[in-house]
């Protein structure tokens, strides 16, 4: 989770200036979701046999997804394979240069000239993105499912068809066999958004990073502040656990500011939890030499330096809680969505070549033509929130959430996620951790968890590596401890 304290405003050179896609965000857009695109779904195999455990394996793949292609053989069967040649070194190594099917070439593109041809295949956030932005172009390559997951996965997935469950809350997670997806064939939307949030990623990950917000309009002024992270999954270690037997946190991040001189030692510590409400949030302030606890850091609270551009639960497409929603499973479709994306992964170019006002260009781009799973979450009955409906895309191979779209209290789009899905190496798994943002009403895109422009590449660990790697370490005291050092 991103945890950005304050804004850097950085004036140089070498910025771009505003796009016309900023020019033509400045216009206040809106369509709803139907009359965006048409939304085709079909309801597939693994939720017409949510009761069929046996099919787990076979008709359906490991994690629930359909192990067949479709029929026009635009989407591959599913099969295991490794994804990386010889030479992979983490953190140092270009995780695209090292990719077994890095050759691919494009075989069509996507602009606004041509949309409406792809539209049956595309989302209403997709479209509007497209129609909207003169400049945008979806470079379309061949489907590859490169997402498995380790066989301690496979087996306690095996078991949760019959031992994951759904507190009596109606949200929460109250039992599963960890690591694993608690729910493979899910019935429900609230079993489906857990899949997401319990998707296998090892154990952490450690990385460093910027986040770049793009001007505002009239403006030639990015906010800029970069920030080293690190992820703590306590049940993300090999082997075969229950939840019930761990506790309920589902991950911690520290998170600790390096840049500008103004931010540097801002740190902060958030633990997300499997049954609670919110989260737990401490942030130290070096001139104070204070921690404080901020208990309303949580759903639709804006992190603070992001102009109100960066909701805390738009973190990676959604962080956080899902209690606040009511969640629905519409279906299943073919979508092209951002896939094998390693170019959101760069960090050996410059920023200012790939990051621009309307996104990143076209070359850092990646989509591919996949089966995802579409979760609609309505708001609940006297809950509140700044984007009371939301619609999301789950990949059927990983259960990572790879587009989204919020909906404002007029029903209007309003704001777009994409994750730029890879292959990790390190886990045997897929994860997404870059991802963009796109505001229509205010013209400003966000790009974040990304390591372009850094030098090294994040880095997932399979067992808990370091003092980091430990539930001790994300207290209030340790903050303060390692803050006053």
């Amino acid at each position: 989770m991103h945890t950005s304290p304050l804004a850097l405003r950085s004036k140089t050179s070498r910025q771009a200036p505003q796009s016309r896609l900023s020019r033509a965000f400045g216009r206040r857009f809106v369509v709803s979701l139907f009359a965006a695109a048409a939304l085709p779904l079909v309801l597939g195999t693994a939720h017409a046999a949510g009761s069929d455990a046996a099919k787990l394996g076979k008709d359906l793949t490991p994690v629930g997804a359909e192990r067949a292609g479709n029929k026009e053989g635009t989407i591959p069967a599913w099969s295991p394979e490794r994804q990386d040649l010889p030479g992979f070194v983490a953190g140092k190594t270009l995780r695209q240069s090292v990719w077994k099917h890095k050759d691919d070439q494009a075989l069509y593109s996507i602009n606004a000239s041509n949309v409406d041809k792809y539209a049956d295949k595309l989302s209403p956030g997709q479209v509007a993105l497209i129609k909207n932005t003169p400049d945008f172009k979806m470079e379309v390559f061949p489907t590859r499912r490169t997402c498995d997951v380790p066989k301690f996965v496979v087996d306690n997935t095996a078991k949760n068809v019959s031992a994951a469950k759904i507190g009596e809350d109606g949200w929460s997670l109250k039992e599963a066999f960890v690591p694993g997806v608690p729910f493979p064939m899910p019935t429900q939307g609230i079993e489906a958004i857990w899949n997401m949030k319990m998707r296998y990623r090892g154990a952490g990950a450690v990385g460093v990073g910027t986040t770049y917000l793009s001007p505002r309009r009239g403006s030639s002024e990015w906010i800029l502040p970069k920030a080293e992270q690190t992820n703590f999954i306590p049940w993300g270690a090999p082997g075969s656990r229950k939840l019930s037997e761990i506790g309920s946190a589902n991950f911690s991040t520290y998170f600790t500011f390096l840049y500008p001189v103004a931010l540097a030692g801002q740190s902060v510590i958030v633990t997300d939890y499997l049954d609670q409400s919110g989260s737990d949030a401490y942030y130290y302030f070096p001139g104070q030499r204070r921690v404080r606890r901020m208990p309303a850091y949580a759903y639709d609270a804006q992190q603070i330096g992001f102009e109100n551009q960066y909701a805390v639960d738009d973190t990676a497409v959604f962080t956080g809680a899902p209690d606040r929603f009511d969640w629905k499973i519409v279906g299943k479709r073919e979508m092209i969505v951002p896939y094998n994306a390693f170019g959101a992964l760069d960090f050996q170019s410059e920023w200012s070549t790939i990051v621009k006002p309307n996104g990143l260009v076209a070359n850092h781009r990646h989509y591919e033509l996949h089966r995802v799973w579409v979760l609609e979450a309505t708001i609940k009955a006297g809950m509140r929130h700044t984007s009371p409906k939301r619609v999301y895309y789950l990949d059927e191979d990983s259960w990572n959430a790879v587009f989204a779209e919020d909906y404002d209290t007029q029903g209007k789009l309003w704001k777009v996620r994409e994750g730029y899905l890879v292959p990790i190496y390190e886990t045997g798994s897929c994860d997404v951790e870059a991802f963009a943002q796109y505001n229509f009403t205010e013209g400003r895109f966000l790009f974040d968890f990304s390591p372009i422009g850094t030098g090294r590449d994040a880095i997932w660990y399979v067992q808990p590596t370091g003092p980091a790697m430990k539930s001790s370490f994300y207290t209030s005291d340790n903050l303060r401890a390692l803050s006053t050092r």
